[in-house]
């Protein structure tokens, strides 16, 4: 018996107890009819019914937990069941003439049946909003679970410009300035190439997590590609985003950073940059800060050549 059957075994017994009390007293009180004057068609609408309700109650009792729902549907159909079994019994039973108890055990629990099943459905179709609901915030979690790095615990590209483009919104509607500020690590090619790719993996994580460590709640931080991070600030102007900017890059400076391998110290720094919203859609936005980066990594580009 599979498992949610055993939790509605005293239903099912319940109803079964109830069809064959029904039989008793139809046999104690009457005598069966012969076949050749049972009613074929009234037998096979009737039992039929009967037989497809009792279908109904098992794929019910199947699927569902017990509670308030499956409960309800439970009772409603057996009602309906037990009148359509009623109405069977009466077409292979003669009653005696007169006899009134039958008629109320036929037409009584049928529209009992309709209320419960009513209130049921009511209920199931509750339950199915918030089941819905709950599938809802899932789905889109899962949606937004797939913008993340793979490498780092931030959200990447794709992650940025869709909270971008709400900011954007959010800050002309509320008339409050939005900011961004970006961080590109100094020589990273040349860490990958010096100590190894898994190296430079650690030290990608590592400066998230500090990054992180330095901005404020509202403050959101993601990867845009490789060694560049980029920082979503709202309610912030250009000069207390440069502020912040510079904060982060004397963050990523003074980190004493270490290798796995040889524990030596793996000297950081960064170019940062920050630039504040005008009339600007994500990617013009995201393009004017990329050229004000492009503008402060020019002395450290001429120092090089």
């Amino acid at each position: 018996m599979p498992a949610l059957f055993k939790l509605h075994r005293l239903k099912l017994i319940g109803l079964l107890v109830a069809a064959n009390i029904a039989l008793l007293l139809h046999l104690a009180a009457g005598d069966p009819l012969p076949p050749t004057q049972w009613s074929w068609m009234d037998i096979a609408g009737e039992g039929g019914s009967a037989l497809l309700v009792l279908v109904w109650i098992g794929l019910l009792l199947r699927g569902r937990p017990a509670g308030q729902v499956t409960t309800l549907l439970f009772l409603g159909l057996s009602c309906l069941f037990f009148s359509l079994w009623i109405d069977t019994l009466d077409e292979v039973i003669e009653l005696p003439v007169g006899t009134r108890w039958d008629k109320w055990l036929e037409s009584g629990p049928m529209p009992v049946g309709f209320v419960l099943m009513t209130l049921g459905i009511y209920h199931w179709h509750r339950e199915q909003l918030a089941i819905s609901a709950q599938m809802e915030k899932r789905e889109r979690l899962f949606r937004e679970y797939t913008l993340f790095d793979s490498l780092t615990p931030l959200c990447g590209a794709d992650y940025l410009r869709l909270q971008l483009q709400q900011a954007l919104q959010q800050a002309r509607a509320e008339q409050q300035p939005l900011s961004l500020a970006i961080v590109d690590l100094d020589g990273f090619a040349a860490l990958n190439r010096t100590f190894g790719h898994g190296e430079g993996d650690r030290v990608l994580q590592t400066v998230s997590q500090l990054l992180l460590l330095n901005l404020r709640r509202q403050d959101l931080l993601c990867r845009l590609a490789g060694d560049r991070f980029v920082v979503l600030l709202p309610q912030t102007g250009e000069r207390q985003a440069r502020e912040i900017a510079h904060e982060l890059g004397a963050a990523v400076a003074a980190l004493a950073y270490r290798s796995a391998e040889h524990g030596e110290r793996v000297p950081l720094s960064a170019s940062v940059a920050a630039v504040m919203a005008m009339q600007d859609d994500p990617d013009s936005l995201l393009e004017r800060l990329n050229l004000a980066l492009a503008r402060a990594k020019q002395p450290l580009r001429a120092q090089r050549a």
